[in-house]
């Protein structure tokens, strides 16, 4: 270590916590180690350390730790390495930290057995100069000869090769840091520390080894060829002259910070505050540069500086504090706050300015050898020694290799001064590093300055992966929170170095360092921090990892890794840690073992700790430098090397088989042998050989079943559909204003699908199939096959013109809403905007061009819906869907979902479970034989991708496996057994019968070059083996159609069985059944849907390039389907038969089809080789299997995944009958074809006997019993390594990792997304933790300044769901369910029902003439009044007693009597331009009318109070008014104080065409949506007067809806009063109001009798007004027509108005609408009868009769009847009809009556007759008005209260001055007790019983004794308390005629609060 750590270390606990610590961290299997220093510096039981005390005791630590590192001269990297050569002995005791005395330097212990001999090596060979004079030494070129002294060997000197670069020239200048020698006695090389070689050649020193002391001479050969002494080499010079060379360059350097900075002194967001350090502190916001690969610059030697990193501070000082004595240099400066940037946020502009921040320098030694397509043409040829600045770019297209070193070149712009380069911080890279050792080593840039490197550069990588770990962002109080941190306690830069290494030494030699890995751990440790500081706050502060301490730690922590991970530390820069690297790497011999990584800490004294690490694993240093390459970038390096034939030794290296014959003559030996025969094509051996045309001729028997699956939409896409069609809804209804469904009548769409001709060719099939476009109605039944090509667009450069046509048909059908579908829409979203960088990529911004363009936005009448299943680049910060406009596909968790549905997704999550299933041959599978393979390749090609090494090897095992099964037995040991299996399975599938079917193999491919590479070897070695008619070899190519061979076509065209004559396979599907191998190509796979018949999925080729949670799953993608239950179920039914044979072979008989048990797989000689391998038993389940503990319960509730269980429910159709009326509404327009998709691609299912065969299902062929399982497959390493470990919860672990390449982290510090979340916490999460990158099409989507909100489309929705799982289909089913609901926007259902009791109804006497417009007032009053209720809604009534009725034989009318409660008629009839709307109507007519303009609506209407006496109540009444400003016109208001007075009435006499005189009043109740009131249309958009009438409770509801509306709020105790309260008070208020106004307009000379006496009462569910008349055929006049018109709501009250003597009428009205209207019920144009839901009613006539308030029921049947025994004409016009809207909400609904008290939840329904009870019983007490109990129990009770007038319609009951409803069984004969009233004619009626309630004081015993009651005739009184039911019992002298009994006394059953109404029942005598 040197001797910076003087001073000894006092406390032995120290050292004992340090390895206690070391010890247990390592032990510790949980997922982030524990921090060391944690233990040893936050006990809180621990005293802080002084600082002497922290000094560590050099001798014992090196007695335990050191010497395991340098066994027999292998390299040290680890001990002592101090590089700090500049000090003579002199400076030894300077560079102590505190005045301690200086440590005797302990030397190490030679190893044993080694000689320790002076003048001898430990080699024991001699080198002294004596004995070597006259020997011939070889040194290598560059290096010297050189004498040593040793302090033992006065007289001698020891003769050593020294690298001359490492000492000093002539004028004693340019010696290079530290060392590198060889020993010349054993002729040991590359010892690079000093110290190090020191030992090796026994120098046997007291002090600390340096080289300026040791190394005393140069060597020279005398003429005679004698090795002789020569000069001193000169260092005093060169320690003088470097020192200044430091001081001096600092000025120059830190001028770059100052002077390039901003001049508030900041440069891009952080302090320029380290001015006094001796490098340039540049702390540019993108100093997280993407050095991604650039040019290959081994030609020219050029200085690569790459950005200076900010040494901003991390929560702690630097160790330059005030205990080290230097405060006054830069300790206290470097600790001033900075300001980090936000990460991620990477200059991409393509010629940066000098100013924005790039400010790394690069020293050119010349113009390039040859142009690069890196320099742009025409710039300036930089001259030597200029600086460049490199920006941080991705470098353009170029034809160089873009492995080689990441130095992105800039043209220049100016002439720039040159710069001196400060000595130690230059890196040379040695010439041929990437030769010599065969890694090209990986700078993973830590915290601190990066030196400058130059030479061959080439060979290095410089790597931002861990960078922006180090840089702890600022985070917000809430998100600190969220974490578990304060804002205090973050982590120092020693503690970060620590876990650094601890990370690396955890690692292991297998794994890669992974970034999200590493920022949990930080996280962690921070977090642990936080909890120990809590902990402390009571006694002292934690004491930090000092810098004396750094370097010790270090190298504890490294000793575990057996060598994998070593520490350098330096004392002046990084750069000496490098270069000591680089060049110990370049002088390794190959057998040599390597570190994998080498931690460089710089210990500076003046900058504090820096440090760096450099990767030299084989594995770890090529995967860390190919991820930092993008898919298009790697894709093209690929291309790049088979261009320029860097791959010809690979290519020749796999000429030859593994056995080491020549692959090429062996095929043409094989081929000759078998002459011109072919292997027979199907249902034979391979060794059974046909000619080629009996091969073509030969036809396989038809599969029928196989394709006539018809398209259906199965349940959860139906109800994936309805969430979407809701969202859409939700937009409409958000009162944004975005979208007004009311609007459009049609549906139009375009589906816009990336660049792959199958995927176009697969959608278009799915239309086709769906049967949409005809549904839609945009085609017609025969034009729709072909026109479906106009609907779908692929992203292609053609995209632009269709396009346009497409916006041209949005702009021109203003009417139609057309959906915009970007299908898969994550692949390929970059802006058009870094087109510039696109790399002349086809597809680069064309989405982004085409989704993002303005048009799109601003189309009011355009949908835009993304559809996905890897959504997270849609998900950030910047995103432009709103999270609210987020659909995911549904979830089923629970075994009973499970288990209705047929079919289960089986998708990436289920695969990972797969793993646990314990069967002997796993879905999921990595070869590791293969990548065993793999890895020696890689070591040999060092300079190829890996990728390419991959693929060479990939077609070698399938070419070595198919002769291997084929003609060449030897070389099956060569095959792994994952290859000799697939390939056996796809040979021998077809032989096994007659079909000739077989599987699929998929091999993924993503380069286009090497995918068409395989398909040419593959093709060739097939063809020469003469297999080519036993299986097909596809290239599955985005760019180009399918193509497969004539006879293969044939082969389908024959299963299949129908297709056309030129039918050919356009889509993967269409290869169902066929043999054959897909290579799929190109960057992504683009949602291809496969066939049942894909087996395996070969991903192998998928490795470390692919770590983003995007790629991975698209790639696991491909394999998803649909599976039967068994399958899931099987495996665990398997692994109970672990050891019985006898059960064994039971199952095998009888289970055999449901456990899947692979039991027809032929005994091949194979098995040997492949035995051992688990691969034998392919998809089957193996019964030797054990159960593991998590097998134990049933498998299914484990399964449980963001989509999995959507089972495909094959009944439908049958389901669909319970499923409602809304499925009904939404399928019925599909007609024939039943809803459903082909997305989902079932496998077939277990064909067991009594099980459901799947459509196209195997025959009991070669796939059998297993044919159900999901594919096999076969992943790298990489791959395998995250989606096999499972961590907690449904997520796979590749969840943790980057989302998307085109998004970045946006900080460091964040949560992990838990394992449980659920896509829509998902995609929160990812909404808050990532952020675009700024190539991403999203990025420009920036917050809006002044909110600070981001924009977010409205219009655009976002589907999600995982690969394959039925998306297709789900939106199709959208498109479909919307444009249904558009037409149901457009209908309303209006009850339909013909009018009751019309067979004895009495026909009008008088006849009247039929034209006639209005009734004549004289002729009208002769008719007489039709008691009988027609209004269908009264069916279930009394019936009122008729003359007519008493003759009514009653058996007829009992059978139409029902009991339950029936359903109403309802039909659906188109909306008319007059129809009334609720509030979810919108349009730019009524837009005025609904007032939603102004966010202050609420504010714009005034609250008056209106009050009046009212005789009924015998009490004053206070109504509210809340009048909006614009209809105060309406009403009149006192002069001073704005008090209201009245509501204007117009005159008799008026005229108005635009106007109705009366005011209209609309009762509602919960109805504040739903209702009506919208009657702009209905009234032709005139001016009228409108009233809502509301219980006090739901104003306010009323009012947010209908800010424009008039509202009279009724006093708040009527909030649980029915209907006839409501319609009472508008009685009594407009009656009183008519007083007001006849006095006001008396004044003004009107006369009384001349003001308006009329209001208009109407429900909130009247919807359209019709007009009848009456057509006469002259032909057969009895069959006249009715033709009826839609007419407003205007026009019929302006006629109604407009009848000659009007204010005669009492009450008008006009008749229900119908479909069973006939001409029979026009006949009379006018009926005075009953009128209910619509009347103009004559308030002054109606003075004296009053509505029952009271009521719930009937109220107007009983107003009706009342007013008719006054009088008073009640008139109906026939000709005009009232259609009535089915609302389902709100209105005239029944209580749910509940207990008073609740005692428990689930009680048992409250049935009609416990709502009453006998008075002071302990009877339950409910909650409900008594009236209401009293009138439902009445409806209920006939046959108790009244027994003898049931079906007895000749005795009905007499009802006086009241009609209630008793139950339809009874008839009542209503009679008023008024004077002069007119009643029926009741001679000679014996009643049946007698009601009476409340009734007044008309009624007297003398009324009652006119009447004749039938014996046993029963009575019942009803009171308002008990007291008036014994009064009025006494009055009306009842105990004369009536007998009663104490028992039937009753009351309702409410408390004695609630006021009960009182009942008493008798018998007549």
């Amino acid at each position: 270590m040197g001797n910076s750590y003087a001073g000894q270390l006092k406390s032995a606990r120290f050292e004992e916590a340090l390895h206690n610590s070391i010890e247990a961290s390592l032990r510790c299997s949980s997922v982030v180690p524990r921090p060391i220093f944690s233990q040893l510096y936050l006990d809180p039981d621990q005293h802080p350390f002084s600082s002497a005390d922290v000094k560590p005791k050099v001798e014992d630590l090196d007695k335990d730790l050191v010497h395991r590192y340098t066994q027999n001269g292998s390299l040290d990297f680890s001990n002592n390495l101090t590089v700090n050569e500049m000090e003579d002995d002199e400076d030894d005791e300077e560079m102590s930290d505190s005045n301690s005395p200086p440590i005797p330097y302990s030397q190490k212990p030679a190893p044993e057995g080694s000689c320790t001999t002076d003048g001898f090596c430990q080699a024991g060979k001699d080198l002294r100069l004596v004995s070597l004079c006259m020997e011939q030494i070889d040194i290598p070129a560059g290096f010297l000869l050189v004498g040593a002294k040793s302090p033992n060997l006065p007289e001698h000197i020891l003769v050593c090769a020294v690298d001359k670069r490492f000492l000093p020239d002539d004028h004693g200048k340019n010696a290079l840091l530290g060392f590198s020698g060889n020993c010349i006695g054993c002729g040991e090389r590359g010892f690079r520390y000093f110290t190090e070689f020191s030992n090796h050649i026994n120098l046997k020193l007291t002090t600390q080894p340096k080289k300026q002391k040791h190394l005393k001479y140069y060597l020279v050969r005398s003429s005679q060829g004698v090795l002789s002494k020569g000069p001193l080499i000169c260092w005093k010079e060169c320690r003088s002259r470097q020192s200044s060379t430091i001081c001096h360059s600092i000025k120059p350097n830190s001028s770059v910070s100052s002077t390039v900075a901003p001049e508030n002194g900041t440069t891009n967001g952080y302090k320029s505050g380290f001015i006094q350090t001796d490098s340039p502190v540049l702390s540019p916001a993108n100093s997280a540069i993407n050095l991604s690969g650039a040019q290959d610059l081994t030609r020219n030697k050029n200085v690569v500086k790459p950005l200076a990193l900010s040494l901003q501070v991390v929560g702690k000082t630097f160790a330059a504090d005030a205990a080290n004595g230097n405060s006054s240099h830069g300790g206290k400066s470097s600790a001033s706050s900075s300001t980090p940037a936000r990460p991620g946020n990477y200059s991409l502009s393509p010629r940066p300015s000098f100013a924005s921040g790039d400010q790394a320098t690069m020293f050119i030694s010349g113009p390039p050898k040859k142009r690069h397509r890196g320099w742009y043409p025409g710039s300036p040829v930089p001259q030597p020694g200029l600086v460049v600045p490199i920006p941080a770019v991705r470098p353009l297209s170029r034809t160089e290799s873009l492995l080689s070193a990441p130095v992105p070149q800039t043209p220049l712009t100016g002439i720039l001064q040159p710069r001196p380069i400060p000595a130690g911080e230059t890196v040379i890279v040695p010439e041929n590093l990437l030769s010599n050792s065969g890694v090209r080593p990986v700078i993973l840039i830590g915290y601190g300055t990066l030196p400058y490197f130059y030479g061959n550069v080439g060979d290095i990588v410089v790597s931002p992966l861990l960078v922006n770990c180090y840089k702890i962002p600022q985070l917000e109080n809430k998100d600190l929170e969220q974490l578990g941190l304060t804002g205090s306690q973050l982590l120092s830069v020693e503690n970060m170095i620590l876990l650094t290494i601890q990370y690396l030494v955890r690692l292991g030699p297998d794994q890669i360092p992974l970034r999200e890995e590493f920022e949990q751990i930080m996280l962690k440790a921070m977090q642990e921090f936080t909890l120990r500081e809590r902990a402390l706050q009571m006694g002292g502060q934690c004491t930090p990892v000092s810098q004396g301490q750094l370097p010790w730690l270090a190298r504890l922590i490294a000793s575990v890794s057996q060598d994998l991970v070593h520490v350098i530390v330096t004392q002046n820069s990084l750069a000496e840690g490098i270069s000591e690297t680089l060049r110990t790497l370049s002088e390794m011999r190959h057998y040599q073992k390597l570190p994998d990584y080498v931690v460089t800490i710089c210990a500076s004294k003046i900058r504090g700790n820096e440090f760096c690490v450099v990767v030299l694993g084989q594995h770890q240093s090529r995967a860390l430098a190919e991820s930092m390459l993008t898919t298009s970038e790697f894709l093209k390096e690929i291309s790049y090397e088979l261009i320029t034939g860097k791959v010809s030794f690979l290519a020749s290296h796999f000429k030859t088989t593994s056995l080491g014959d020549d692959l090429d003559k062996l095929l043409e030996k094989m081929q000759q042998r078998r002459g011109d025969s072919v292997v027979t094509p199907f249902n034979g051996d391979l060794n059974e050989c046909v000619s080629p045309q009996e091969a073509a001729a030969m036809i396989p028997t038809q599969n029928l079943d196989l394709d006539n699956e018809p398209f259906q939409i199965y349940q959860p896409q139906l109800t994936v559909a309805r969430k979407l069609l809701s969202q859409v809804c939700a937009i409409a209804d958000s009162g944004s204003q975005s979208l007004d469904l009311g609007h459009f009548s049609k549906v139009d769409f375009i589906i816009i699908v990336p660049r792959s001709e199958v995927l176009v060719q697969q959608t278009l099939q799915r239309i086709r199939q769906s049967g949409v476009l005809v549904d839609l109605g945009l085609e017609e039944n025969g034009t729709a096959y072909q026109r479906a090509e106009k609907y779908v667009v692929r992203l292609d450069n053609e995209i632009q013109t269709k396009f346009e046509v497409f916006m041209r048909r949005v702009k021109q059908n203003p009417y139609t809403l057309f959906v915009l579908v970007h299908d898969n829409s994550h692949v390929e979203l970059t802006s058009v905007i870094s087109g510039s960088l696109s790399h002349g990529e086809p597809g680069h911004g064309l989405a982004d061009r085409v989704i993002n363009c303005r048009e799109v936005l601003e189309a009011f009448n355009l949908l835009v819906l993304q559809v996905t299943s890897c959504p997270y680049t849609l998900q950030t910060q910047q995103s432009r869907i709103s999270a609210n406009n987020e659909v995911h596909w549904i979830q089923l968790d629970s075994t009973e979902d499970m288990s209705c549905e047929e079919k289960l997704y089986f998708g990436m999550n289920e695969y990972s479970k797969s793993l646990q299933w314990g069967i002997t041959s796993p879905l999921l599978r990595c070869d590791e034989t293969f990548e065993k393979m793999v890895n020696t390749l890689l070591e040999r090609y060092p300079r190829l991708h890996s990728m390419v090494v991959r693929c060479y090897l990939l077609i070698q095992q399938y070419s070595e496996a198919l002769m291997a099964l084929t003609t060449m037995a030897s070389l099956r040991d060569h095959s792994t057994p994952e290859t000799l299996s697939i390939v056996d399975d796809l040979l021998s599938c077809p032989g096994k019968n007659k079909s000739g079917r077989g599987h699929m193999l998929i091999l993924r491919v993503p380069s286009v070059q090497l995918a068409m590479l395989a398909k040419e070897r593959l093709q060739e070695v097939r063809d020469k083996l003469g297999l080519q008619y036993r299986f097909e070899i596809i290239l599955g190519n985005p760019a180009s159609d399918l193509s497969v061979a004539a006879h293969f076509v044939a082969r389908l065209k024959t299963w299949r069985g129908n297709e056309a004559e030129e039918w050919t396979p356009r889509t993967y599907q269409d290869l169902e059944g066929l043999p054959c191998i897909v290579i799929l190509t190109g960057k992504d796979p683009l949602g291809e849907t496969f066939p049942r018949s894909l087996k395996y999925c070969d991903l192998r080729l998928i490795d470390s390039s692919y770590l983003t949670r995007t790629a991975l799953e698209q790639e696991v993608g491909l394999a998803c389907c649909y599976v039967s239950k068994e399958v899931i179920r099987g495996p665990t039914a398997a692994l109970d038969l672990s050891g019985k044979e006898q059960e064994r072979a039971a199952v095998s008989e009888n289970d055999a089809e449901e456990l899947l048990i692979d039991l027809e797989r032929p005994q091949s000689n194979s098995s040997a080789v492949t035995g051992t391998s688990g691969s034998i038993m392919e998809n089957g389940v193996s019964s030797s299997s054990t159960a593991d503990k998590s097998q134990k319960q049933p498998l299914t509730p484990s399964f449980r995944s963001p989509a999995n269980s959507v089972g495909l429910d094959e009944g439908v159709s049958a389901g669909l009958a319970g499923a409602g009326e809304t499925l009904k509404q939404e399928c019925d327009s599909l007609g024939p074809q039943m809803a459903s998709s082909t997305t989902s691609k079932p496998s077939s299912s277990s064909s067991g006997p009594g099980a459901p065969r799947w459509p196209g299902q195997l025959g009991p062929g070669c796939r059998g019993a297993h044919a159900a399982l999901p594919p096999v497959v076969i992943l790298s390493k990489a791959a395998y390594s995250l989606l096999g470990s499972r961590r907690g919860g449904k997520l796979p672990a590749s969840a943790a990792l980057l989302p998307h390449p085109d998004v970045a982290w946006a900080s460091p510090l964040r949560p992990l997304l838990p394992g449980h979340a659920s896509a829509e916490e998902q995609s929160l999460y990812y909404r808050r933790w990532t952020a675009a990158r700024p190539h991403h099409a999203d990025h420009g989507n920036q917050p809006d300044p002044a909110s600070g909100a981001r924009p977010c489309h409205p219009r655009r929705l976002l589907l999600t769901g995982p690969p394959q799982v039925g998306k297709t289909g789900s939106y199709l089913q959208f498109l479909r369910i919307l444009f249904r609901m558009l037409i149901r926007l457009l209908e309303v259902d209006v009850y339909d029902e013909a009018e009751i009791n019309t067979d004895h109804s009495e026909s009008s006497e008088v006849s009247q003439s039929e034209g006639e417009p209005w009734p004549d007032i004289e002729s009208f009053g002769k008719m007489p009044f039709d008691v009988s209720v027609h209004d269908p809604k009264y069916s279930l009534m009394s019936l009122v007693y008729t003359e007519k009725l008493a003759g009514v034989k009653q058996e007829a009318i009992k059978e139409s009597k029902v009991e339950e409660p029936r359903k109403r008629e309802a039909v659906s009839m188109m909306l008319t331009k007059y129809a009334a709307y609720n509030t979810f109507h919108h349009c730019e007519q009524c837009h005025q009318y609904m007032d939603f303009t102004s966010a202050s609506q609420m504010s714009d209407s005034t609250l008056h109070a209106f009050t009046f006496s009212s005789s009924m109540l015998g009490e004053e009444v206070q109504l509210y008014f809340i009048i909006p400003k614009s209809k105060e016109s309406h009403f009149v208001f006192s002069k001073q104080g704005k008090h209201l007075e009245s509501m204007r009435l117009p005159l008799v006499s008026d005229k108005n065409l635009n106007a109705v005189k009366s005011p209209i009043f609309t009762p509602s109740s919960g109805r504040h949506e739903h209702g009506l009131l919208n009657l702009f249309h209905a009234m032709e958009g005139i001016s009228h007067l409108h009233l809502l009438v509301v219980k006090e409770y739901e104003m306010p509801l009323y009012r947010k809806y209908w800010p424009n509306h008039i509202m009279l709020v009724l006093p708040g105790m009527f909030n649980n009063a029915g209907v006839g309260a409501a319609r009472f008070l508008i009685k009594e208020l407009s009656y009183h109001n008519l007083e007001l106004e006849r006095n006001r307009l008396e004044e003004l000379g009107v006369k009384r009798q001349c003001v308006w006496p009329f209001i208009v009462v109407m429900d909130d569910s009247c919807v359209l007004w019709n007009i009848h008349s009456v057509q006469e055929q002259s032909s057969q006049p009895m069959e006249t027509g009715v033709s009826s018109k839609n007419v407003s709501l205007k026009s019929v009250l302006q006629h109604i108005e407009a009848t000659p003597k009007i204010i005669h009428y009492a009450i008008l009205g006009i008749q229900k609408w119908s479909s069973k209207l006939t001409s029979q019920s026009l006949k009379a144009p006018f009926s005075r009868c009953h009128v209910h839901d619509f009347i103009l009613l004559n308030i002054d006539l109606t003075q004296n009769v009053q509505y029952d308030f009271n009521r719930y029921f009937c109220e107007d049947v009983d107003f009706n009847l009342r007013t008719n025994s006054s009088g008073l004409l009640i008139c109906r016009f026939n000709n005009f009809s009232l259609m009535k809207k089915h609302v389902q909400v709100g209105g005239q609904r029944d209580f749910i009556i509940k207990p008073k008290i609740m005692v428990s939840e689930s009680l048992a329904p409250i049935l009609p007759l416990q709502y009453v009870c006998a008075p002071d019983s302990e009877h339950t007490l409910l909650a409900a008005p008594a009236q209401f109990l009293l009138e439902k129990f009445l409806q209920h009770a006939s046959y108790k209260l009244f027994p003898k007038a049931i079906h007895n319609f000749k005795s009905p009951v007499l009802a006086i001055d009241c009609y209630l409803n008793i139950g339809p069984e009874v008839a009542i004969c209503y009679v008023s007790s008024r004077p002069h009233s007119s009643n029926v004619n009741c001679e000679g009626v014996c009643f049946s019983g007698l009601l009476l309630y409340l009734c007044d004081s008309f009624v007297g015993a003398d009324l009652l004794k006119k009447f004749k009651f039938l014996k046993g005739a029963t009575l019942c009184v009803i009171c308002q308390d008990r007291s008036s039911l014994r009064q009025t019992i006494v009055r009306l002298e009842l105990e004369d005629e009536w007998q009663f009994r104490l028992r039937d006394e009753f009351q309702t059953a409410n408390s004695a609060d609630d006021k009960p109404l009182y009942f008493l029942t008798g018998r007549h005598v």
